[in-house]
């Protein structure tokens, strides 16, 4: 629900706050900056060597130093399998209009 102007300006009514959410990882008491699938990120998770707590939703809560190590082994893996474009052949020759 929206508040009106004027009660926003002022700041009469103090909305509730939503529980903030703290990192996963075991012994971190950090707030979370992320939040992930768990299906798709407990592998990265297991590669950085985390331990992480259960969970009923099936999300990852991480801090950002958490999220900075989980993200390395993704990037490293995303850059072996990454398809390769035509960038790659960009310092080819060009050809005119009527060369094949």
């Amino acid at each position: 629900m929206k508040l009106p102007k004027e009660l926003r300006e002022k700041k009469e009514i103090i909305g509730v706050k939503s529980k903030e959410k703290l990192c996963s990882v075991k012994d971190c008491g950090k707030p979370a900056i992320r939040s992930l699938s768990e299906k798709q990120w407990s592998s990265y998770v297991e590669k950085a060597k985390l331990s992480i707590n259960e969970n009923k939703s099936h999300k990852i809560y991480l801090c950002k130093a958490h999220y900075k190590e989980v993200n390395k082994p993704r990037k490293s893996e995303e850059k072996i399998y990454q398809k390769k474009g035509f960038l790659a052949d960009s310092h080819a020759t060009k050809k005119g209009k009527w060369d094949y």
